[in-house]
């Protein structure tokens, strides 16, 4: 459905090292990192591996100037199992990401739906989210 989708940031290596580790838990990789200060180029791209689309991107606005988070804006990430969605957001929470929504049920979505919702260090609001039955 989507080629990629790109959230803006100010701090570029602050928001780097948070997404590293968050997208890791997702299982994507690392397609690239372009930092570049003489032309004030900075972004990074994550993918599934072996695929080369969608891709997740960061990076400073095109149009250089300040970044701020959108309000009703989000980018909703899709979690295999409700544990991978406990453990994405354990650790969006331990490495600078705010609260905005504990992992849970939200059964007014559907009855599976298992999300949790999370500020990432720019403010930019991100979901995780598994639409199975928990696995016994």
């Amino acid at each position: 459905m989507f080629s990629h989708i790109h959230t803006g940031v100010n701090d570029f290596e602050r928001a780097f090292a948070f997404y590293s580790v968050v997208l890791k838990e997702l299982g994507l990789v690392l397609r690239f990192k372009e930092v570049d200060t003489v032309a004030n180029i900075h972004w990074a791209g994550w993918q599934k591996p072996d695929v080369n689309r969608p891709l997740f991107l960061i990076g400073k606005p095109y149009d250089k100037d300040a970044h701020f988070a959108g309000n009703g804006q989000m980018v909703a990430f899709l979690a295999d199992s409700r544990e991978q969605v406990r453990r994405v957001y354990g650790t969006a929470m331990a490495n600078g990401g705010t609260c905005e929504g504990p992992p849970g049920l939200r059964p007014h979505y559907h009855a599976n739906y298992y999300g949790a919702y999370f500020r990432d260090t720019e403010g930019n609001k991100v979901c995780v989210a598994c639409h199975e039955a928990e696995s016994i």
